[in-house]
């Protein structure tokens, strides 16, 4: 590329950057902060040619960070009910259950997980999920995608009684407490905090850096830091706390998304006699951000580790 086409597309992109920041900033804080309301996500049957039905709609409003997040959605996936098998060919999604259990299926190969856990389906290959319960599952979805633009393909497959596999013929990740490792200080905050990056950037094809685990016990709080190529969603799991980001501190409590977009400062601090539990999505704003990233050593994540821990 000529010098002149690579700087008019540098200064471009830089633009374009401190313009999403500015108009995330416009908007205050506390309406940037997503909140899960059952009663407003909408019921949808036979999703991707899927069995029975499901509650869902998106939770965190996308134009909030820089990077191609597509959506980010909160719903129930009844009992009895799946979402057939069906290809992504330029975005890549990760299903996630917060309760219970569920037959999670890539590429035709089926295991029984219990949550809270995530599957991600990577970007070209195929995946479903079902619960197999008379219960219903408390369920996510995330898409990060290539463009903008979602893309699926359904194989008109249910998988509902297929054989199962004993372990996972593909990437998973459980939500398990005594999997995370304690940070003393995290990016300067107080106490100790209990982490674990439970999804690699190579997990994914798509722009998707990482997927993260987090804990902050009573009275711990994580330090200020912004990332100048990673935008992250915190999906809280349990807990009562606050964020701030910038001059503005906002409460957030179990079922908040909140959306942090690149060179945003922010920091949390738990509240409560509950532990604060979140699960961390982090999108880079390009390839060449999250190539950096999975260069990087160590792994870009303040605090200093007191005991290693397996994943």
């Amino acid at each position: 590329m000529p010098r002149y086409h690579l700087f008019t597309f540098t200064l471009a992109f830089g633009l374009l950057a401190v313009t999403a920041l500015s108009q995330t900033a416009s908007v205050p804080l506390e309406q940037r902060i997503a909140h899960y309301d059952p009663a407003k996500m909408r019921a949808s049957t036979a999703v991707h040619s899927g069995a029975g039905g499901m509650q869902f709609g998106n939770l965190v409003d996308v134009k909030y960070v820089t990077g191609n997040l597509i959506f980010f959605q909160r719903g129930v996936l009844n009992p009895h009910s799946s979402i057939g098998e069906h290809y992504h060919n330029r975005c890549e999604e990760m299903f996630i259950i917060l309760d219970g259990e569920a037959e999670f299926t890539i590429d035709s190969r089926t295991t029984l997980i219990k949550g809270p856990a995530a599957v991600p389906d990577r970007m070209g290959h195929a995946h479903a999920i079902y619960n197999p319960t008379d219960k219903p599952v408390q369920w996510m979805n995330v898409n990060v995608g290539m463009g903008p633009n979602y893309d699926a393909f359904n194989l008109g497959d249910s998988r509902v009684g297929v054989s199962l596999d004993a372990i996972p013929q593909f990437p998973s990740m459980r939500f398990d407490r005594a999997l995370l490792r304690p940070m003393e200080a995290m990016d300067g905050g107080k106490g100790t905090a209990q982490y674990r990056r439970g999804l690699e950037p190579t997990i994914f094809s798509t722009p998707w850096a990482y997927v993260d685990h987090l804990v902050l016990p009573p009275g711990a709080s994580t330090g200020s830091r912004a990332l100048p190529t990673i935008s992250e969603v915190y999906y809280v799991m349990a807990g009562a706390g606050t964020v701030k980001t910038g001059s503005e501190t906002s409460p957030i409590q179990a079922g908040d998304g909140i959306p942090v977009d690149i060179n945003q400062p922010r920091s949390f601090a738990q509240s409560g006699s509950e532990p604060l539990e979140f699960l961390i999505v982090g999108v880079a704003k390009d390839m060449d951000a999250k190539v950096a990233l999975m260069n990087a050593k160590p792994p870009a994540r303040g605090g200093r580790a007191l005991a290693p821990a397996g994943r």
